[in-house]
């Protein structure tokens, strides 16, 4: 029996598990897939300790090198889009919060939810004098990449003192590893507020901000409004495949959304590894995007699919063309 070892993306793993169970049941084929943070799964796949690494960040230049070195260039396969839901522990429905705030609450300049900048959003909303408890992943994190480049287009002063990465130094509150931990810290701690991705605040019941998006609109995380998203960006895809798109124009836009990637060798040494992982790539963009919506992400469009067609088409199988 063929084993292809995974790791990366907490933002992936509700759609993962589905699609990869799928997936084997059809081939026969072992997954095994290590929910640890995209840091984790750059860092195995580029260590070359993993057949495929997933990321809701785009490998920078210091990594693919680092890839390079290890194993050759590296193929980014756009696997899904999915929200970034800011979810919060308040007995408030619907609470508002702009970018500005937004960025406010995580410079710790924020600390009570009855703070007047918070009261202005939500007119008429009777917010408690509650301190606000800020979590944020302690690990190497995609969905980090997503959460901080959207504070980083809202927000000069975010860009200036913390700026966007998967990895950043935090000027308040505390961390918790994955998603799964940022999302049960904010089910546990009254006044909590923290980001992740929309499926864990639709399974824990977790109360999820409308957030203001480019048009004006305050917004909540949908896969409707994850797809208006990612448009702009499906139409307009650059050659590598690494597109971000936070904070796109659009009324229906949510603003804190992003594309997932499976990132694999572009050379695959090992000939039977090789067709199996070009069989889950191809299973994954196409067939298995029939999973997405019902576990809270967007459907890849057809455009981007046939990408990802031409890109897992270029990976070469114990040096010979497919």
């Amino acid at each position: 029996m063929i084993r292809l070892q995974g790791a990366g993306s907490t933002f992936d793993t509700p759609l993962f598990s589905k699609v990869f169970d799928a997936f084997q049941k059809q081939s026969g084929v072992q997954i095994n897939y290590q929910s640890i943070g995209s840091g984790g799964g750059v860092r195995q796949l580029t260590a070359g300790t993993v057949d495929f690494g997933a990321s809701d960040y785009p490998l920078n230049d210091e990594q693919e090198q680092a890839a390079a070195a290890a194993g050759g260039p590296v193929v980014h396969v756009p696997v899904t889009m999915g929200a970034v839901s800011v979810g919060y522990n308040l007995p408030i429905d619907g609470l508002k919060l702009d970018g500005p705030t937004l960025a406010g609450i995580y410079l710790g300049q924020i600390t009570q939810w009855n703070d007047p900048r918070i009261a202005t959003l939500n007119p008429g909303v009777t917010l408690p004098h509650t301190a606000i408890a800020v979590v944020h992943r302690s690990d190497g994190s995609g969905t980090t990449f997503i959460f901080t480049s959207y504070l980083s287009a809202v927000s000069p002063e975010w860009k200036a003192k913390v700026g966007a990465s998967g990895a950043v130094r935090w000027p308040a509150g505390i961390g918790a590893k994955g998603s799964e931990g940022v999302s049960g810290q904010v089910i546990n701690t009254p006044g909590g507020i923290g980001y992740f991705e929309m499926s864990y605040a639709k399974e824990n019941n977790i109360k999820a901000a409308l957030v203001q998006n480019a048009a004006g609109k305050f917004v909540e995380p949908s896969v409707e409004g994850t797809a208006d998203a990612g448009a702009g960006a499906a139409a307009n895809m650059p050659a590598d495949l690494k597109a971000v798109f936070v904070n796109p124009p659009g009324d229906a836009s949510y603003p804190i959304a992003g594309f997932s990637w499976i990132v694999v060798f572009k050379n695959q040494p090992d000939a039977a590894k090789g067709r199996e992982i070009v069989d889950l790539l191809t299973y994954t963009v196409t067939k298995g995007q029939q999973f997405a919506k019902a576990l809270s992400y967007a459907p890849l469009p057809e455009s981007v699919q046939q990408l990802d067609l031409q890109a897992i088409k270029s990976i070469t199988i114990a040096g010979q063309p497919q």
